[in-house]
């Protein structure tokens, strides 16, 4: 769940192309500024904005080592996300079975269907 003092949003935090790519980054595991910054044609001080962003809204977490601060990935907040988006799966799992009966249907030698349309499932209490 995001963190109650979270100042930035999962949703906002992750908008970013270059934030996306931090993530990604950060998921292979703990990482120093200058070996993060190393990887963007930016500054090191856009690099830690952008870094300040994700830890404000608990996807990257801090350790200082040092003299120097070290970044890691936090998933749990992406569970918000996954949740959110969890409600748009049955438009996905709809076409990727059109597209399946589509593809199997013209392997074995026979016409193709009809054009199917997208058949919307409706929630539970609509």
């Amino acid at each position: 769940m995001a963190s109650a003092s979270a100042k930035h949003d999962v949703f906002q935090a992750i908008a970013d192309p270059t934030r996306r790519s931090l993530l990604k980054l950060l998921g292979d595991g703990e990482l120093p500024v200058t070996a993060i910054s190393g990887h963007y044609p930016m500054s090191r001080t856009a690099v830690s904005k952008h870094l300040r962003i994700l830890a404000d809204a608990g996807l990257v977490r801090e350790r200082k080592v040092g003299r120097e601060t070290r970044y890691r990935l936090d998933p749990e907040p992406l569970l918000e996300l996954k949740r959110w988006l969890s409600y748009y799966e049955r438009y996905w799992e709809n076409k990727m079975a059109a597209l399946k009966r589509f593809v199997e249907s013209d392997e074995d030698g026979s016409a193709p269907p009809a054009p199917l349309e997208l058949v919307r499932k409706e929630p539970p209490g609509e």
